[in-house]
């Protein structure tokens, strides 16, 4: 049976993948990574907004527009996409400044020079007449008023220039930080649960404890084809404020796929886990009522959650691999939503 589950799942994402890819090939959009991102992300990111947008583009859409889609809805390849181009303009700005405060020392050391000169000429010559020295001094004068306007004019490129740099690092900051954001619901995305996961694995031991929670909503493409994407958009914000507002406020939480949300507890064991995945599983139970796929009452969302400990996973792709099989298990099994899953004989916790 669970055989014929995981053929199912399979065969769901490669007709997924093939959506995707005629659709791209019916607009015409370029094959990159970062438009692969977009349409998959409006076909399967429960983001109603985006995949209207990206449909009013039409067929053949400018590589433009669909980068301004993808940067209005925060999508981390095209954020990154942004970081790279905002990195290039701060090296043009700060090489335009190199080459404006190259010239001001070169027409400092000229006039340098030039007093240097007239000083030595004065030096040399004590027969200088007072008509000669006065063009010299005249000739320092009018020299010395294009020092100050070209250091006046300096210094207002200098300025902008620093402005420039400055509006750039904001902008390379938040686009940073949207990189690590879900543009639906606003919580950590899946880059920064493998950041987070690395951090908090490095320091995890027995003594140490930290725990991963998976909570997966269960066939959420079923309920996208019954009750549309602008429904489901909105159940998955509402699931989002509830599970914030049911953990601490130090506590990670992320949305890293379109049906799943992840949590890293530290300083908790397994049977913490447990308890905190079952409070999870009533809060959201208690707030949310969605009618199901193959019944016309309304009752309670379906969710299937799996956890595992750190310090039982060799690293934090384990972890977190661990974890997935933990959900994997408690999907195939309505009857125990919840499962925590260890390495080794002993699994099933």
């Amino acid at each position: 049976m669970h055989g014929a589950q995981n053929r199912g799942t399979a065969q769901g994402a490669s007709e997924e993948l093939q959506k995707i890819s005629v659709f791209m090939l019916k607009h015409q959009i370029a094959g990159l990574p970062r438009n692969y991102e977009l349409v998959h992300a409006a076909f399967t990111g429960g983001n109603s907004d985006l995949a209207r947008e990206l449909a009013t583009l039409g067929p053949r859409p400018a590589q433009s527009a669909l980068d301004q889609l993808g940067l209005k809805h925060r999508l981390p390849g095209h954020c990154g996409v942004s970081t790279e181009r905002l990195q290039e303009e701060t090296l043009k700005t700060l090489s335009m400044l190199s080459d404006h405060l190259s010239l001001g020392l070169t027409q400092k050391r000229a006039f340098t020079h030039s007093v240097e000169s007239v000083i030595r000429s004065i030096r040399e010559d004590v027969s200088v007449g007072i008509d000669q020295l006065l063009g010299e001094l005249e000739l320092l004068a009018s020299i010395a008023g294009d020092m100050v306007k070209a250091e006046t004019a300096l210094s207002s490129q200098v300025s902008h220039g620093l402005e420039s740099l400055e509006s750039a690092d904001r902008a390379m900051r938040a686009a940073q930080a949207a990189m690590k954001r879900d543009q639906l619901t606003g919580l950590a995305n899946r880059i920064s649960l493998f950041q987070t996961l690395d951090e908090v694995h490095a320091d995890a031991s027995p003594a140490k404890p930290s725990a991963l929670v998976l909570i997966e909503i269960v066939d959420l493409a079923g309920l996208q084809h019954q009750y549309g994407d602008e429904a489901v958009s909105k159940l998955i914000r509402g699931l989002a404020t509830i599970f914030r507002k049911a953990i601490k406020k130090h506590d990670f939480i992320a949305r890293i796929e379109a049906d799943t949300f992840a949590f890293v507890f530290q300083g908790i064991n397994a049977d913490e886990a447990h308890i905190i995945a079952e409070r999870l599983f009533t809060t959201a139970e208690n707030n949310l009522v969605f009618a199901s796929e193959t019944s016309h009452d309304v009752g309670g969302l379906p969710l299937a959650i799996g956890h595992a400990m750190a310090h039982e996973a060799a690293d934090s792709a384990a972890w977190l691999a661990i974890a997935k099989t933990a959900t994997m298990l408690a999907r195939q099994n309505p009857r125990q939503p919840i499962i925590g899953y260890k390495p080794g004989p002993r699994q099933v916790a």
